[in-house]
């Protein structure tokens, strides 16, 4: 029948006054012609009916994964298997007495296959990633990693089966040579290889997930983690720009991770007051007086007087000069003001660790360091809290009489008025 077909063509392509050698030819492409238009046509039935049911099936379906094979065009790519397969089939019949050309078109088909097969399986591997992002368990997990490993084997399969068409060696070869090439495969895909490790070990340990604040001086990055690849980890700073990190550096370098400030209970602050020393003196009557009137202390004040001055009768302590016995001094009952004054500020977290403490003395003057943690996590209102109380203290101290250390204008100005 096909040497019919052929035969009817020919002759009547003899009959228009063409040459054998032209006539056969032109027949020739003819034929490829209507099979190609043949094929496109089959394609594009086959693809309007799959796109029909792909879109009435997921929006009957109650999972979102079809929706996602619809994105990647998977029906898309499924839609040229048919008209391919009978590409296949029609190749005999088209190259009849063209052996040659007959086997060159059946290898370029075959690669063809080949290619859709490996777009097929990319665009279901991404529609399984992107549906994986959207469920709780995998959301903020390095799936992309995993995704690309299983890309890079698919790749390197496909092409060898590429060469084993067009060379017509057995794929097994190929991988036999590659077995003995091992040495510098490796040397090729290390990134790669490194970055899988990673990845793994990122994602075993929990060491960063897509979303945690990171801050990576090394590279300069201080921002949320947006992508986890094999090779990389983006991180989009705070100011908008992307910071590229090798992925394999998570577990090469140190790096802060701030997921544990966000999942707790507040948000630290540790800032220091650098108070002058010469400031710091003992506190006489007239002072404490004065101090009552400060209403957040003068509980403490009445109580603590009464204590001391019942130790000073008792021992009888000669009390002319200051340092005899116990006094109260200035940074003292400064320290205890601003204990109580955070105890009693809205935005502390009181259940968190709480404390004033003095640091040791520097050639600047003495640290008093605030140690609390804001209930607000959130970086402007944590930064408009910190500088709230600051403000307050920084105002506070004066009456005190305290001074906060300044370098002075001048080189040659003094410190002292």
């Amino acid at each position: 029948m096909e040497q019919g077909l052929h035969r009817l063509l020919y002759d009547y392509l003899l009959k228009t006054g063409m040459s054998g050698n032209l006539a056969s030819y032109l027949n020739l492409l003819i034929v490829l012609i209507v099979a190609l238009i043949l094929a496109w046509f089959l394609d594009l039935i086959i693809w309007k009916v799959l796109r029909s049911v792909s879109l009435k099936l997921a929006r009957q379906s109650k999972t979102n994964f079809d929706n996602f094979l619809v994105v990647n065009r998977v029906p898309r790519y499924l839609a040229h298997i048919i008209p391919l397969s009978i590409l296949f089939k029609f190749v005999p019949f088209a190259f009849f007495h063209f052996d040659y050309g007959a086997t060159l078109a059946l290898k370029a088909l075959q690669i063809v296959f080949v290619i859709l097969t490996l777009f097929i399986v990319k665009s279901i591997f991404k529609s399984t990633n992107d549906y994986l992002k959207t469920t709780p368990k995998f959301r903020d997990k390095p799936m992309d990693s995993y995704i690309q490993v299983f890309m890079i084997f698919a790749w390197v399969v496909g092409i060898f089966t590429i060469f084993a068409i067009v060379t017509d060696v057995l794929i097994w070869k190929f991988f036999t040579a590659l077995g003995a090439g091992s040495a510098v495969i490796l040397l090729i895909f290390k990134d790669s290889i490194l970055g899988l490790v990673a990845s793994i070990q990122v994602s075993i340990n929990d060491m960063v997930r897509i979303g945690d604040w990171i801050t990576f001086e090394k590279y300069g990055a201080d921002g949320y983690v947006v992508e986890i690849t094999l090779a990389t980890v983006k991180v989009q700073n705070f100011d908008k720009t992307i910071t590229t990190i090798p992925t394999y550096s998570l577990i090469s370098d140190s790096f802060k991770n701030w997921r544990g400030m966000e999942v707790s209970a507040g948000r630290r602050i540790k800032r220091a007051l650098i108070v002058r020393q010469k400031s710091i003196r003992f506190l006489t009557q007239k002072d404490i007086q004065s101090f009552e009137k400060i209403q957040l202390i003068q509980p403490y004040l009445t109580s603590r007087i009464e204590q001391i001055n019942s130790y000073n009768e008792s021992n009888n302590i000669n009390k002319e000069l200051p340092i005899n016995g116990r006094n109260l001094t200035n940074i003292g009952v400064f320290r205890k003001y601003v204990n109580d004054y955070l105890q009693n500020h809205s935005a502390v977290n009181k259940d968190m660790t709480l404390m004033v403490r003095q640091l040791a003395p520097t050639s600047q003057g003495i640290p008093l360091e605030i140690y609390a943690f804001s209930s607000d996590k959130r970086w402007e209102n944590y930064e408009y809290i910190m500088a709230d109380i600051f403000d307050h203290l920084l105002a506070a101290l004066p009456y005190f009489d305290l001074e906060v250390f300044e370098l002075p204008v001048s080189i040659n100005a003094p410190l002292d008025k």
